[in-house]
């Protein structure tokens, strides 16, 4: 637990509470115990729906982040993308880059356009730039923030990084 402590205020998950010695368990999410040298330690997790898994670093890991979907109250509803990690320089959160075709009826012609969307990226996925991940909407996290990663692929081969790939 000495590496969960980074902050200067206490970190615990909201939904556990540290003197509870029982063990709940439920298909949808669970609360699990681990022991340590020091005292048991409990950690929340679960299912986020929609075919998702949850990953085994949310289940197993120490982390706490009061955004992730998978170990706290936010939930994903509305609209679910995918696209290609642009930048992943600012803590917790990465900016995905989803290209798209946009009709010009003049010259009945397509022209290709991006948009780029940030969104948070929790403590349980190692995500790179040009990586693709599927991202779900969420509530507000933060002023330009509403969406969170639900699922991450490793980067392509080196060959088609540069592709415009439609979604």
């Amino acid at each position: 637990m000495a590496d969960v402590q980074t902050e200067r205020a206490f970190q615990k998950q909201g939904a556990t509470f540290l003197g509870r010695k029982r063990l709940f368990s439920s298909k949808k999410h669970g609360f699990k115990v681990s022991k340590t040298k020091k005292k048991d330690t409990v950690r929340y997790w679960r299912d986020i729906g929609l075919g998702y898994k949850t990953p085994s670093e949310a289940i197993k890991g120490h982390y706490i982040d009061k955004k992730c979907p998978f170990t706290s109250d936010v939930s994903i509803r509305g609209r679910i993308l995918k696209g290609i990690v642009h930048s992943n320089k600012m803590k917790g959160t990465i900016i995905v880059r989803r290209h798209y075709l946009h009709y010009i009826p003049k010259y009945n012609r397509f022209e290709k356009r991006h948009t780029n969307i940030a969104a948070h990226c929790s403590p349980a996925f190692r995500v790179k730039e040009g990586d693709y991940v599927t991202i779900g909407q969420c509530r507000k996290l933060a002023k330009t923030v509403s969406f969170n990663v639900i699922k991450h692929d490793p980067q392509p081969p080196s060959g088609q990084q540069k592709k415009f790939v439609l979604f």
